[in-house]
């Protein structure tokens, strides 16, 4: 069972003060949340704040609710929570346990965008249930409607996301032009991943609030848990926690971030440290491994499973991912060649980019990841293999999954907030 803690010194404002109970409206509206305030305030406590997407590319969300805003056609604002990463948990534990913090957000970017809809996209049951449930309690002024697409990992990248909503599969088309020039039906349309709208629904109660992000930690051995922690803390702060300070490596931001050594665990979860040392936060999922575990075994397995998650919509996904995942896996068998290093290097670099979306890069980052911070230890693998892969090898694609924390209903009258 996925435990919950806090690394915060004071209040923890996303977990709450209930992380194990569904929250409902007048919880919500007595914590503060709700109040009216000017959506032209709230942008500008967004954008002071340096509020970054908490989805995984980490881009400004001020920069995107202001290219929306700027675009001269009425826009739509989709709450994105699809959470294709498998060991990521954060998303489905949010929109289950604090769905009016993420809806509340979701009806501030309405307002900020000045959008005529609004869409909530889930791909897990329960929480699909808890948005409805807020939905019901808390009617926003404007349409909206929960979408429903297939739990992969393509699912919630943003072009995915809207060819979903408007009737198609959950399948990344080719930018230009990306969902904020042209997305459901045509108009411009905000993409927020869920923690950024609770991030901005707590900007909107509490200017001041220390920032902080929620990340997912788990790995062989460890009872998984969901952290909020303040932007900054270390990755070594994270595996004390865990008792993991003897890591041979770390897994970091789901599969996109790539696999650091050791030495890399003073590292601080803020992208430009993390951008410095060639990893990222993505979605803040941090996968430790147990001590006796090699690196290149789980290199593998992330290859492996990021080539079956492939829409195979490009040819150059197809083979390339098949490729990562068929030479990583004979690396870590001890039956690859010196050639076999030399094209995994070529490949994780030019296969970057080439991609609709973002899982070929991700296959190239963790291949190249590899090959960067452990050259010696994938060099031994051809001298005889590597006792560590070989002892008990069997390749295990979905040593990744994390389920949220368990969440409690409780059903009570709801009486209008004063």
């Amino acid at each position: 069972m996925t435990q919950i803690h806090s690394l915060m010194t004071g209040p923890a404002p996303l977990l709450g003060k209930n992380p194990e109970r569904r929250e409902t409206r007048d919880d919500y509206w007595r914590a503060g949340g709700y109040r009216d305030l000017s959506p032209d305030v709230l942008f500008n406590r967004v954008k002071a704040a340096g509020l970054r997407g908490r989805g995984g590319a980490g881009f400004p969300a001020a920069a995107k609710v202001r290219a929306v805003r700027a675009s001269g056609s009425v826009p739509v604002v989709v709450a994105n929570g699809a959470e294709g990463e498998p060991g990521s948990a954060k998303d489905r534990w949010l929109m289950r346990a604090r769905p009016h913090l993420v809806l509340d957000g979701m009806l501030r970017a309405v307002d900020m965008t000045r959008a005529a809809c609004c869409y909530l996209y889930v791909a897990d049951d329960e929480a699909a249930d808890s948005m409805s449930r807020a939905l019901a309690e808390r009617e926003p002024v404007v349409p909206a409607r929960i979408v429903r697409p297939e739990h992969t990992y393509v699912a919630g990248e943003e072009t995915a996301v809207v060819r979903r909503i408007n009737g198609g599969p959950a399948l990344p088309t080719a930018k230009p032009p990306r969902p904020f020039e042209a997305g459901v039906d045509g108009a411009p349309t905000l993409v927020a991943n869920v923690e950024t709208l609770a991030r901005i629904a707590l900007l909107a109660a509490h200017p001041q609030i220390p920032d902080s992000l929620l990340l997912t930690v788990s790995g062989r051995g460890l009872e998984p848990e969901l952290v909020e922690a303040p932007v900054g803390t270390s990755v070594q702060a994270l595996a004390y926690r865990a008792d993991r300070l003897d890591t041979p490596g770390v897994l970091m931001g789901g599969l996109f971030g790539g696999i650091l050594d050791p030495r890399r665990l003073v590292t601080a979860l803020e992208p430009a440290a993390l951008d410095a040392v060639g990893s990222a936060l993505g979605c803040g999922a941090v996968h430790f491994l147990a001590r006796g575990e090699c690196p290149v075994a789980l290199a593998a397995d992330g290859l492996v499973w990021l080539a079956g998650e492939s829409s195979r919509q490009c040819g150059v996904c197809v083979s390339g991912t098949t490729a990562l995942a068929r030479t990583m896996a004979s690396v870590a068998a001890g039956t690859a060649v010196p050639d076999d290093l030399a094209r995994l290097g070529r490949w994780s670099q030019s296969l970057r980019r080439r991609g609709a979306c973002g899982l070929l890069d991700a296959a190239a980052n963790l291949a190249a990841s590899v090959l960067r911070s452990f050259g010696p230890l994938v060099e031994a693998h051809l001298d005889g293999g590597c006792t560590r892969c070989t002892a008990d090898r069997t390749p295990d694609a979905d040593r990744f999954r994390v389920e949220p924390p368990t969440v409690r209903t409780t059903s009570h009258p709801v009486s209008a907030p004063r």
